[in-house]
């Protein structure tokens, strides 16, 4: 056999008394304050929304996103098994969170926060989608080490295998079917590659285009589920539903369908949160100024939306 990597790091960083830290937990409660301070907070502060409110948003989102991720993960492997074994539903610490049932918790949960606070809902998803695509990759890191997101038996030179000597022969949180020292491809490290790709074009574009309301929001979803199409070809721990795809793929497949005209509607018809001033050529005639109760909802540039 060629040679591979080698994982040798115990998923768990410290005991607490009966408690056990996973890094798993760690890498997570990092990348959520990470996303917060260098995205959601940014982007919402400077379209008016107070720190105080944007910290209460986030974690309202968080939990209800980690359960979200959670039950969706149980519905698309084993729910069967979770039925039967209802202790294990919420059992965040085994490994195992479909971000589809993030996405879907955390976009009903913004509905219903930007309705309670007389907010712009696809103001609150663009920031909920940069704090996402900020912390996956840091995530990610966590799901390599506890070795729970994995594709299939691989010969090649990046494949990993996890060889962390313990008392019970379980060298990482695998799952069921995969074996201590045998090297598989790295699955959650081309989930992070792949998120740091929509990270790049995310910031690409709120830079170069202009911040229309919603766009960026659609773009990750777009962006994500073709990705999760992509990967879940190469990840050997989730089952195939149908027609030789799993269920990521399919919920990737829906994510493409109703995101793309939505993105192209967003693009004509969304409010642009643009902070740049028309350029009036010489020569031209001056701006038309229309009558302020013609704005149709739009924010004003001078008086921008504040939480309540």
């Amino acid at each position: 056999m060629t040679g591979y990597l080698t994982i040798n790091v115990n998923p768990v960083a410290l005991h607490l008394g009966g408690l056990s830290i996973h890094w798993y937990g760690i890498m997570y409660a990092i990348a959520f304050f990470v996303a917060f301070i260098l995205g959601a907070r940014r982007h919402l502060s400077r379209r008016g929304v107070s720190e105080q409110s944007s910290e209460e948003m986030v974690i309202i989102v968080i939990i209800v996103g980690l359960i979200g991720a959670r039950l969706y993960y149980d519905v698309q492997n084993n729910p069967v098994h979770y039925l039967t074994h209802p202790q294990d539903i919420l059992a965040f610490w085994q490994g195992g969170m479909a971000f589809f049932g993030a996405i879907i918790g955390g976009f009903i949960t913004l509905a219903v926060l930007a309705w309670r606070r007389h907010l712009s809902f696809w103001l609150l998803a663009d920031a909920g989608a940069i704090f996402a695509v900020i912390g996956q990759p840091i995530g990610r890191i966590g799901n390599i080490i506890n070795g729970d997101i994995l594709g299939t038996r691989s010969t090649l030179p990046w494949a990993t295998a996890y060889v962390y000597p313990t008392g019970f022969a379980h060298c990482a949180v695998l799952q069921p079917g995969f074996q201590c020292g045998v090297p598989y491809q790295p699955a959650a490290a081309y989930e992070a590659i792949g998120t740091l790709v929509i990270l790049a074009i995310l910031f690409a574009m709120r830079k170069r285009i202009p911040d229309r309301a919603g766009i960026l929001a659609i773009t990750y979803v777009g962006l994500y589920s073709l990705s999760q199409i992509l990967i879940f070809f190469l990840r050997a721990s989730e089952p195939v539903v149908f027609l030789g795809l799993k269920q990521a793929q399919w919920s990737g497949i829906v994510g493409l369908i109703a995101g793309i005209p939505l993105l192209v509607f967003l693009w004509k018809k969304s409010p642009a949160w643009s902070r740049t001033v028309p350029v009036v050529n010489q020569g031209s005639a001056p701006p038309h100024h229309s009558d302020p109760s013609d704005t149709k909802g739009e924010p004003s540039k001078s008086n921008p939306p504040t939480a309540k």
